[in-house]
């Protein structure tokens, strides 16, 4: 059985279940105690497990990006809530150069059970320092596991997953997904990292999208299906491990590909995957792959303007429709 709740819910309690089941799991984070957080995902934590396990913290990310890493490297299973993707910059040097690294620089016997929750992507005109899709940064460094849920039931059972890791884990959230809502198994409900999720299934374009680019494509598939296409729906659910398998096989199935992400497209992660294709997969492409992202600039204030830098619905629409009328690859090379 299943129930509908909100993405935020889910949240709630995937970390709930996981802090009753073990008892080394705590969070720490800004206005995540007595407020619930500024998404209430962390709401009635504090009275349930007391002030020693949910705590509040100053405005000071990198302290508290700090203390998580040398709590994890202790033996405990922190989580620490950044409010904003932006604000985890201010940790990079614990993230990058100490958690990310630890394992190896130890010989494989030190462990870092490490999660960082934050939230990216646009919406709301919160501008540019509020407002960015930096999952590219984290999915360049090795050692980092890179989790982008875009449903309720991703969003439990990944996060979950990642409180019984032994290394680090950026589980990174959209703050147009939490008032969202979507099936949830009422039973244990558990995601292993690396396994993508076909959203859709389809014959005739894959349309590869994460995070809040999901319910976009989605929403694309629905109007090419009115025009008499059927796009397939891939959400990889976790960048790193990436399930290649999955993306390549979905490829096999359509010969097209169109590539959606609300982050910037320079240096973007769909780059990586389009690489990934064109190696692995190349003569299974009819068309070009075609990339939809962000435009490279600073995540404008005004609402309009802030649409216009980020990939829209149509702007998927009319990228599918390209890669369908595009001439075929075998054909151009004559």
């Amino acid at each position: 059985m299943a129930r509908e709740i909100m993405y935020r819910d889910a949240l709630r309690e995937a970390i709930d279940e996981e802090m009753e089941r073990d008892a080394t799991v705590f969070i720490l984070g800004e206005g995540i105690a007595e407020r619930g957080g500024s998404y209430k995902v962390t709401e009635g934590l504090l009275a349930k497990y007391g002030a020693k396990r949910v705590r509040d913290t100053p405005i000071a990310e990198a302290g508290m990006i700090g203390v998580g890493v040398g709590a994890a490297i202790a033996g405990a299973r922190p989580i620490v809530e950044i409010l904003y993707i932006d604000f985890a910059m201010l940790g990079m040097d614990m993230l990058v150069n100490q958690a990310a690294k630890f394992r190896l620089m130890t010989g494989g016997d030190g462990r870092v059970p490490f999660v960082m929750r934050t939230q990216g992507g646009t919406g709301g005109g919160v501008a540019a320092q509020h407002s960015q899709s930096l999952e590219a940064l984290f999915y360049h460094i090795p050692g980092l596991k890179v989790v982008m849920p875009s449903t309720p039931a991703d969003a439990k059972g990944l996060l979950k997953y990642a409180l019984r890791q032994s290394d680090p884990v950026m589980f990174l959230e959209h703050k147009h997904l939490y008032m969202t809502k979507g099936l949830v198994p009422d039973d244990e409900h558990v995601v292993e990292f690396g396994k993508a999720d076909i959203k859709r299934p389809g014959s005739d374009v894959t349309l590869i999208a994460w995070s809040n680019m999901v319910p976009r494509a989605l929403e694309a598939a629905a109007k090419l299906a009115e025009q008499g296409i059927e796009a397939e729906v891939l959400d990889p659910r976790t960048l790193v491990p990436l399930d290649k398998q999955a993306i390549l096989a979905s490829v096999a199935r359509t010969n097209r590909v169109v590539i959606a992400q609300e982050a910037v497209r320079r240096g973007g992660v769909a780059s990586d995957i389009a690489s990934i294709i064109q190696e692995e997969a190349f003569f299974e492409l009819d068309a070009p792959i075609e990339i939809v992202a962000g435009l490279n600039i600073p995540i404008p204030f005004n609402l309009e303007l802030e649409k216009a830098s980020v990939p829209q619905v149509d702007d998927i629409v009319a990228a599918a429709r390209r890669a369908l009328h595009a001439k075929p690859l075998a054909l151009a090379a004559e």
